[in-house]
């Protein structure tokens, strides 16, 4: 599980540095001008976000398992483990709708420059 938060995190990190502009290597082109950037970067950055949610997703139903599983009295899910799953799917979500928030912020201040 600890893989899933850390690759949940690295995705959020690479986001925001998508979301700032700030890139590993800013000297990276794809030989396809500026447009074929915006558009691999957009592609990059649907991609990345789709895969959050789903990691999110994933926390979210394996924990739902974990209480279920701790409710029903399963000797193989401890009290320990389901209240750490809990806490990583609402890290996880919290930083989820951040990263959104964030992202709703800055299209609403683009759209409000005057052309």
């Amino acid at each position: 599980m600890d893989i899933k938060t850390n690759s949940l995190l690295a995705q959020m990190q690479s986001m925001s540095q998508a979301a700032t502009g700030n890139r590993a290597n800013p000297m990276e082109t794809s030989g396809m001008g500026e447009i074929g950037q915006i558009n691999s970067s957009q592609n990059d950055f649907g991609n990345l976000f789709k895969e959050a949610i789903n990691t999110v997703n994933d926390l979210q139903k394996d924990t739902g398992a974990k209480r279920t599983a701790f409710e029903m009295g399963d000797d193989r899910v401890t009290l320990a483990e389901t209240m750490i799953a809990a806490q990583k799917s609402s890290v996880a979500f919290e930083a989820t709708v951040a990263v959104r928030n964030k992202f709703v912020e800055a299209y609403k201040e683009i759209m409000s420059m005057p052309v």
